[in-house]
């Protein structure tokens, strides 16, 4: 006799795989960046290197407003499964372009302008992602349990940092010399990446749609932006401010992180990346603790504490950590910082998606959260390089303080969402 919420397990491992190998291929792009720079831009200092690769980075994120509303559109009128789908597609074909686009030597400016194309349809892609998935994971899970079940969207999203960074490890320090890297190596995650997306078709192909929308997808009137600014402005706004902080400590302790190590710390890449890895094993095992604990106390509460200790503690975190000498310390003071950080990316995708109703959640959770995520979360290396680059590093600590402190206040005057859930009304 199966369980009778097998398929809402299923339904929650399915769309999370997916979620998965869609954030292992945007990933591996930052990880493996510190041994591809050079392959697509001229010599000059490794700073600046990177600072190219990284403004391609935060580039891939200006599409993903237009991904947060394309998929965000589809998951509402043609439903969760096929946007789903669609995206994960659309990942699989940039991880291609990049692992076989030529180097510079080769084929001059035409191999940055490819590897530019290959992050716009990635970016594409993920910021389709985000709202489709924190939807679905959102209207499948029961209503006690949704912190804990959403909660799952963030550990895959950082599992795919995880298995990005593992693949890493294991070419650094098993398979490959690092000049085999910094020559060919970095291009086998790509295609490593390529091959996870087209087999996670097969599952996502195969998925059950959502009840929520099965009762709306007959309704005219759904997934508009003109229904979404109409009817739901202040939820919109909500989700900007809420967005803002989080996801700029998010991309500041793991993707910019091991850049930081490198090039600030002045650890080697090897150990940098070993760091990495095991803080961000402890980061995915504690969003579902935290979902959970938003499931008993609410959502608010936890908000406010990333919002009152981000507020207070990231310039005396990133202060020491910049003047460790001690590789225990840094990866101390990083846990510190991401179990803080937690209080936020275990919760803010049920946050928003409690904030919509059927007709128009994917989209209002996914346009505005992909539109702040690309003015905060995407510079975020850009303008810690620039910073860093002209003698000011420390700048960059207030900068990520002060944006906290304005979500903090968001948080505060902000309705708990568990009490208020317009996913109660689906049933």
């Amino acid at each position: 006799m199966k369980h009778p919420d097998a398929w809402r397990i299923k339904a929650i491992l399915t769309g999370s795989a997916g979620n998965l190998v869609e954030w292992y291929d945007w990933y591996i792009y930052a990880t493996f960046s510190l041994y591809f720079a050079p392959a697509f831009f001229p010599k000059g200092s490794y700073t600046a290197q990177l600072l190219n690769t990284a403004a391609i980075f935060a580039v891939g994120f200006l599409m993903r407003p237009i991904g947060g509303w394309l998929f965000g559109r589809i998951a509402d009128r043609s439903g969760r499964k096929t946007a789903m789908t669609l995206s994960v597609l659309l990942m699989s074909m940039g991880s291609v372009v990049i692992a076989f686009t030529p180097s510079y030597n080769s084929i001059g400016v035409a191999a940055p302008l490819l590897l530019l194309l290959a992050r716009l349809l990635q970016g594409l892609s993920v910021g389709g992602e985000y709202g489709t998935s924190a939807t679905y994971l959102s209207e499948v899970a029961t209503a006690s349990r949704r912190g804990f079940y959403s909660s799952f969207q963030y550990v895959t999203l950082i599992g795919g940092q995880l298995v990005a960074l593992g693949v890493q490890m294991l070419l650094q320090q098993v398979f490959l010399t690092s000049a085999q890297l910094h020559e060919w190596g970095w291009r086998i995650p790509f295609l490593i990446g390529a091959a996870l997306a087209f087999s996670v078709l097969y599952l996502r192909r195969n998925m059950q749609e959502s009840s929520s929308y099965e009762k709306i997808k007959n309704e005219r009137e759904k997934g508009t932006l003109k229904l979404l600014f109409k009817k739901h402005p202040r939820a919109v706004m909500t989700v900007v401010g809420l967005t803002m902080g989080g996801t700029l400590a998010f991309y500041t302790y793991t993707t910019y992180m091991q850049k930081f190590l490198v090039n600030t710390v002045h650890l080697s890449i090897e150990h940098a990346t070993t760091i990495t890895f095991f803080l961000m094993l402890i980061f995915a095992l504690l969003q579902p603790l935290f979902g959970w604990i938003s499931d008993i106390y609410g959502r608010k509460p936890l908000l406010i504490a990333f919002g009152v200790l981000g507020t207070l503690f990231t310039v005396p975190i990133l202060t020491g950590i910049s003047q460790t000498t001690s590789e225990w310390m840094a990866f101390w003071l990083i846990l510190l910082a991401l179990l803080i950080v937690s209080g936020y990316t275990s919760i803010n995708a049920v946050v928003k998606a409690e904030m919509f109703p059927a007709e128009i959640r994917a989209l209002g959770v996914g346009f505005p959260y992909a539109l702040t995520v690309a003015l905060f979360g995407g510079t975020a290396e850009s303008i810690a390089l620039y910073f860093k680059k002209i003698g000011h590093e420390p700048w960059y600590y207030w900068y990520v303080t002060g944006c906290i402190f304005i979500s903090l206040l968001v948080y505060i005057t902000a309705k708990d969402t568990k009490k208020t859930s317009y996913l109660d009304k689906d049933a």
